[in-house]
C-alpha cells in the first residue's frame, strides 16, 4: 500500500532557513525532503494547504502530485513558499520511489548515465546563509574560524585558497568578490576602481595556479545590465568558467540575452527560477550558456529533470545548485547522475566537513575531486534521529503518527 498517511516537518532555531519534511505511507516507508528560505512560511503551506489534499493520495503517482502542487495560480510563478513546499514534497516522494524499489533515486528516475561527477567548491565558509536569508559579508580585518573559511580566504588570499583546493582534488571553485560593491549604488553601476578591486582575486588565482583550476564568478542577482556587462567584460581577461546570476531579475529574458551578446564571459542561470516555462524562454532566446537549478526551489526532481531535458535539447550544460542544505545536495546529485547534460555538482566543503554531518546519516563521497553516485535506496540518507529531539526543534505533524525517532 503506497497510500500517503502522514506528513511531518521539523525546523531548527540554529538553522532557521531550513525545513525538512517527511512523508509516511501505509506500507511503513518514510521519504525525506527539504527546502530553504522562509522555513516558517513553507511549514504553513505544507500543513495548511498541502497536507489536507496530499494525505490519502497514492505516493507512486508523483507526476500527478507535482502537477497539482505546481498549480498555475497566485504564488506559483516562481520559487515562492508554495513552490518551495511543493519541491520538498516532490523530493520526499522520489525518496520513497527509490526506497520502494530498493534502488537509489537516480535509478528510479530512469537510471544513471555516469557513476561520478566533477565537484566545484563554492567558497562560502561555515556560516554564509544566516537568519532571515542575509548573506554573510567579510572584510580584510576578519579572521577565519577554521581551515575551510573560504569566503574570508578568497577575499584575502585567493591564490592560496586555489592551491588549497587543488591539493584536495577540486578542479573548480566559485567566488563573489563583487558583492561588497553593489550596496553603494544599489547595483546600478560599478566604478572602475571597484571593478579593479573585484577582479583582484581572479588575478591572484591565475598568478598562483595558472590554468589548473576553473573559476566561476557568482554575482547573486545584484546588478543592472550596464554594471553586469562591465563586470563580465572585465572577467574576460581571466577566462572564468561562467558568471552566475548577473542580473537583478534573472527572469528578464531580453536583458539577459542582450548581456550575453555583449560579453565573451559565459552566462549561468538560475537557481532562483522555478518551472520549465521560464527556462524554455531563456534557452529559446539564447540567453544562457549554462543552466543552473536548485531542486528544492524549482519544483523538485520532477520539474528538475524536465529542465535538464530542456538543457540537453538546447545543447547547454547543467549544474545542480547547493549552498543550502544536505538533502538538497543529495537530491541534486541524484539528478546529476541521471541527466546527460550535467557537468558539475556544487558543494561547500566547509558544510560537508561540519554541520551537514550533524543533520543527516549519510553524505556524498568526494574522491579526487569527483562526487560518487549514492548507493543506498532512495536518496540514501535520513535525518539524524536526534534532530527531532533537539531543544530548538519545531516539529509539526499532519495525519497518522510516525515511527518513533
Amino acid at each position: 500500500m503506497s497510500t500517503i498517511t502522514g506528513l511531518r516537518t521539523v525546523r531548527l532555531a540554529e538553522r532557521p532557513n531550513l525545513i525538512w519534511v517527511e512523508i509516511a505511507t501505509a506500507d511503513g516507508l518514510v521519504g525525506l525532503g527539504e527546502s530553504f528560505r522562509g522555513a516558517a512560511a513553507v511549514e504553513t503551506v505544507l500543513h495548511e494547504q498541502v497536507a489536507p489534499w496530499l494525505i490519502g493520495r497514492d505516493a507512486r503517482h508523483i507526476e500527478a502530485v507535482s502537477r497539482e502542487l505546481m498549480a498555475p495560480y497566485v504564488g506559483f510563478g516562481s520559487s515562492g513558499a508554495e513552490i518551495r513546499a511543493a519541491s520538498a514534497v516532490d523530493i520526499a516522494l522520489w525518496d520513497l520511489a527509490g526506497r520502494r524499489q530498493g534502488e537509489p533515486t537516480y535509478v528510479a528516475l530512469g537510471g544513471g548515465v555516469r557513476d561520478s561527477i566533477r565537484a566545484y567548491n563554492t567558497c562560502a565558509g561555515y556560516s554564509y546563509n544566516t537568519a532571515g536569508g542575509v548573506r554573510r559579508t567579510v572584510s580584510n580585518a576578519d579572521k577565519p574560524i577554521g581551515p575551510y573559511d573560504d569566503q574570508i580566504a578568497f577575499m584575502q588570499d585567493a591564490g592560496a585558497l586555489a592551491e588549497s583546493l587543488l591539493a584536495e582534488g577540486y578542479c573548480a571553485m566559485k567566488i563573489w568578490p563583487f558583492d561588497v560593491h553593489a550596496a553603494a549604488t544599489g547595483g546600478q553601476m560599478i566604478s572602475l576602481a571597484d571593478l579593479k578591486v573585484g577582479l583582484e582575486p581572479f588575478r591572484k588565482i591565475r598568478a598562483a595556479v595558472g590554468d589548473r583550476i576553473e573559476v566561476m564568478c557568482e554575482l547573486h542577482s545584484l546588478w543592472n545590465s550596464q554594471a553586469a556587462t562591465r563586470i563580465c567584460q572585465g572577467l574576460e581577461d581571466y577566462d572564468v568558467f561562467w558568471a552566475e546570476d548577473p542580473l537583478a531579475k534573472m527572469d528578464d529574458t531580453a536583458a539577459l540575452a542582450d548581456l550575453r551578446r555583449h560579453t565573451r564571459t559565459p552566462i549561468c542561470g538560475s537557481e532562483t527560477l522555478a518551472g520549465i516555462v521560464k527556462f524554455r524562454e531563456l534557452l529559446a532566446a539564447d540567453a544562457l550558456d549554462f543552466v543552473m537549478l536548485d531542486v528544492a526551489w524549482c519544483g523538485g526532481l520532477t520539474e528538475a529533470r524536465k529542465i535538464a531535458a530542456l538543457a540537453q535539447a538546447h545543447a547547454r550544460p547543467l549544474a545542480p545548485h547547493d549552498c543550502t542544505g544536505p538533502v538538497t545536495l543529495i537530491a541534486g546529485l541524484h539528478l546529476a547522475m541521471h541527466a546527460p547534460a550535467a557537468i558539475f555538482q556544487e558543494v561547500v566543503r566547509a558544510s560537508l566537513a561540519t554541520w551537514y554531518r550533524d543533520l543527516v546519516t549519510e553524505l556524498p563521497v568526494i574522491r579526487d575531486g569527483m562526487v560518487l553516485a549514492p548507493t543506498g535506496p532512495g536518496l540514501g540518507t535520513q535525518l539524524q534521529p536526534g534532530v527531532w529531539r533537539r531543544g530548538d526543534a519545531c516539529v509539526r505533524a499532519s495525519g497518522a503518527a510516525f515511527p518513533a525517532t
